[in-house]
Parts: structure tokens; sequence; C-alpha cells
């Protein structure tokens, strides 16, 4: 599996917890300390993300970072 369809995957994995939780891109962004912006670019899979923006979406999303990347079949 290529990078791009890597992150897309992760992206995918994130969107569909944050609707599952019940939280806009805003909210998951403030739970986390990241800009809703940067959650957009996620979720598109247009962001590489760094380990511990990984376990900041992970824990605002209630769930281990394993368990995020084990979803995106990584």
């Amino acid at each position: 599996m290529g990078v791009r369809k890597s992150l897309e995957e992760v992206g995918g994995v994130v969107r569909r917890r944050r609707q599952d939780i019940g939280v806009s891109q805003d909210e998951l962004g403030h739970l986390c300390g990241l800009h809703r912006t940067y959650i957009g670019s996620v979720e598109r899979g247009e962001r590489n993300l760094t380990l511990s923006s990984l376990i900041a979406l992970s824990a605002a999303l209630q769930m281990a970072p394993h368990e995020l990347l084990r979803r995106a079949k990584l």
C-alpha cells in the first residue's frame, strides 16, 4: 500500500469514528488541541500525521492509537 493510500485509510477511520461519537471537526480539534482545518486535512488523507498528533487524535476519539491503525489496516 502506498503512503497516499495509507493516509487516506487513516483519515477515513478518523472521520468514521468522529461521526460515530457525534462530534464536529471543530469539536474534535478542540478536544485534541489541533485546528479544525488540520482535522479536515487528516480526514482527506492530505496530512502525514506525527506520532504526537496520532496520540492526541486517538485519545480524543476515545481509542488507542494501535486500534486506529488496525482499523486502517496498516
